[in-house]
């Protein structure tokens, strides 16, 4: 069965969380830019001299897609490298993934990775 690792972390954390994960064995992975907010609710800026608020806080989606025994592991991996210990860190769900296809080979399951 496959699983689908997702995780939502500060955009500057994206490069160490790459590192870990490529030495960690892990041969691919999307990333998306998004934006949200959680707990902290966005912030407060300031340009040219008036205030502004900033609902939507940018951050970096990654998904990787891999074998069920790989998940808890791959998270593990995702919040040691992300973790500033601030508010705004991020969050990991597990989900999985009832079919995988690789579109130029027609592999699936666990092939298609």
């Amino acid at each position: 069965m496959l699983h689908i690792v997702t995780a939502i972390i500060k955009p500057h954390m994206l490069e160490s969380v790459k590192d870990a994960l490529r030495a960690a064995g892990v041969a691919g992975l999307t990333v998306t830019e998004v934006k949200g907010f959680g707990r902290q609710g966005g912030h407060t800026e300031t340009y040219r001299g008036a205030e502004y608020q900033i609902d939507f806080v940018p951050k970096v989606k990654i998904e990787v897609m891999c074998e069920s025994g790989d998940a808890e592991k791959i998270a593990d991996v995702i919040a040691g490298s992300a973790r500033t210990g601030k508010i705004g860190d991020g969050k990991i769900w597990i989900s999985p993934v009832d079919r995988a296809v690789r579109i130029r080979t027609g592999e699936m399951g666990t092939d298609a990775i």
